[in-house]
């Protein structure tokens, strides 16, 4: 652990940390950290910009995040925070909620995704993005995934991933870009399916996965933004255009117009599988884009998912191109002129902490659930200053909800601590702090009950359930136990203690195996609060008294 991290500790009576101090005339950097992938982004014509992300199995889903300056994000609400709006039950982690997204039309909000395993595409209407956003309509027409709308002058369209031509694949990864006229009214699709883009921009070299469509209207062209690659080290983005949106779509001669995959992966502070944009006109009229991008810290290793960065684009004969300022993505861009950093902000990027004492009504819009909520298992009125879960059944192994509420890990380097109060006398009952990436890949260090007395328990999940890798008997009969994970790229390092110094439980462990590259999946990990009576029916609850995080990357110092 980089020892200049303790010297943040002091910042957690603040709530939290700004940035880190940096020129004030640029921006950081992924704008939003850790695991908010596949960004889709509109504005309203009136100076308000919104983006969205995929969420897969986690819930609410698709955060919603509010900005007047492209640079400065506030979460505004979750578009799907209903119970009837999704059921999440049964889908793996890296299932359902696909690549939202967003769009603006009339005073109407739009948002398009899919849920993945299940029913398909759907639509989403909202008069106020904060919400509440309607019930899905569902578009049994439209098989693939990633849509998105387009509105035209007279007509609307929806673009989206679907299967190769006659559903025969030429290779792997084969896929098509199609769109079909659109009622913007009924919610319907009519008309043709047509497809814009078979395989990718020169199919004799077998592109994979087109995906993610988007249509923009200027210049007196319509322009279609596609990726490419698939969405790991060989991400692209690229794009076409045509003068009549019937006709065909032509391919830039240069694409691709964003990617690092011509890059040395050995290269200092690489950020890697940068794809899936959407571009937008700024608040000083020049134009910017968002995109996922990874940042690794051994070759294709990452544990905080894939993240949102913000580039400026540049006009290079009537083409859209991502202006990097050299062929290397930036961790800093000026800022656009007139803009300023707020600080007082809840922190989504730089180097910060934040201590959440549970002395609020409601969780704040960060947290995570695994899967649908149906019925509430948690309170913060219970006990004063304290959030209390009950200790269910379900499991963060099975693919039903668990009593578990985590945020997202946002720096390769960090911690994160919490406060627990609980006491069992069942070994099936435990509950404690979890790094989780996926069902068979994760950490838990919990307090439990064994041999007669309460222990700390350190858990790793694995294809064949849970293993123990260590456990230590509590002396004081004390129910309040602090636990602690601090994360070092590819090391991390659990820790407890009832009384004043840390005591670490099971030392070093191997960080990779909660990396993407190790677990798969498209998410990335997160931190957090969790209890489970492991199948068995419980009366018990685990109560926590507060949760700290806290994060410093070195390349955050970087002036580029």
């Amino acid at each position: 652990m980089k020892s200049k991290i303790f010297l943040l500790v002091f910042a957690f009576c603040l709530g939290f940390l700004p940035a880190q101090a940096q020129e004030q005339d640029y921006f950081q950097n992924p704008i939003l950290a850790g695991f908010y992938p596949d960004p889709a982004i509109t504005d309203d014509g009136n100076g308000n910009y919104y983006m969205v992300h995929s969420t897969f199995a986690f819930y609410p889903g698709i955060p919603i995040f509010h900005s007047t300056d492209l640079v400065n994000w506030k979460q505004i609400g979750n578009v799907l925070n209903r119970p009837e709006q999704v059921d999440l039950e049964g889908f793996g982690v890296s299932r359902a909620i696909f690549a939202p997204d967003i769009s603006y039309n009339n005073g109407t909000f739009y948002v398009t995704c899919t849920i993945v395993d299940g029913k398909g595409n759907f639509v989403v209407t909202a008069e106020d993005p904060a919400g509440p956003w309607s019930n899905p309509v569902w578009l049994p027409e439209v098989q693939g995934i990633d849509p998105g709308l387009f509105f035209d002058d007279e007509k609307s369209y929806i673009v989206y991933n679907g299967a190769a031509p006659n559903n025969e694949p030429l290779y792997e990864g084969h896929r098509t870009i199609r769109m079909f006229e659109f009622d913007k009214e009924k919610l319907e699709v009519k008309g043709e399916n047509r497809i814009l883009v078979n395989g990718g921009v020169d199919i004799s070299q077998e592109p994979v996965w087109a995906e993610g469509p988007r249509i923009y209207k200027e210049n007196g062209y319509y322009y279609l933004m596609t990726a490419e690659g698939g969405t790991a080290v060989n991400h692209t983005e690229v794009v076409y255009r045509n003068k009549n949106i019937g006709d065909d779509f032509i391919p830039y001669e240069d694409n691709p117009i964003l990617t690092q995959r011509h890059l040395d992966p050995e290269r200092e502070n690489p950020i890697t599988s940068a794809g899936h944009a959407d571009i937008v006109v700024g608040p000083d009229n020049e134009w910017y884009g968002v995109f996922l991008a990874v940042r690794p810290y051994e070759g294709d290793f990452y544990n905080t998912g894939r993240e949102t960065f913000l580039a400026p684009v540049k006009w290079v004969n009537d083409w859209p191109v991502f202006d990097l300022g050299g062929e290397e993505i930036k961790y800093q861009y000026p800022l656009p002129e007139g803009v300023a950093l707020d600080n007082t902000l809840f922190p989504l990027n730089g180097n910060f902490s934040f201590t959440k004492d549970f002395n609020d009504e409601e969780l704040d819009l960060h947290w995570l659930f695994l899967r649908t909520v149906k019925n509430k298992w948690y309170s913060l009125t219970e006990k004063e200053d304290f959030l209390v879960m009950e200790t269910r059944p379900e499991t963060v192994s099975g693919t039903s909800n668990p009593s578990f509420i985590a945020h997202r890990q946002q720096h390769l380097t960090g911690e994160a601590s919490v406060s627990l109060d609980f006491s069992t006398k069942k070994s099936n009952e435990k509950a404690g702090l979890i790094a989780f990436q996926n069902e068979t890949h994760y950490y838990y260090i919990c307090k439990s009950f064994a041999e007669g007395q309460e222990v700390i328990q350190l858990y790793k999940g694995s294809e064949d359930g849970e293993v123990l890798l260590k456990s230590a008997k509590l002396d004081s009969p004390e129910s309040l136990v602090k636990l602690k994970v601090e994360f070092d790229e590819d090391l991390y390092k659990f820790s407890y203690k009832t009384e004043e110094d840390w005591k670490n439980l099971g030392g070093d462990l191997d960080g990779k195996y909660l990396s993407t590259r190790v677990a798969g999946g498209f998410v990335g990990a997160v931190l957090g609060m969790y209890t489970t009576s492991n199948g068995n029916t419980s009366r018990n609850k685990a109560a926590f008294d507060w949760f700290k995080y806290l994060g410093e990357d070195e390349v955050y110092s970087i002036q580029n």
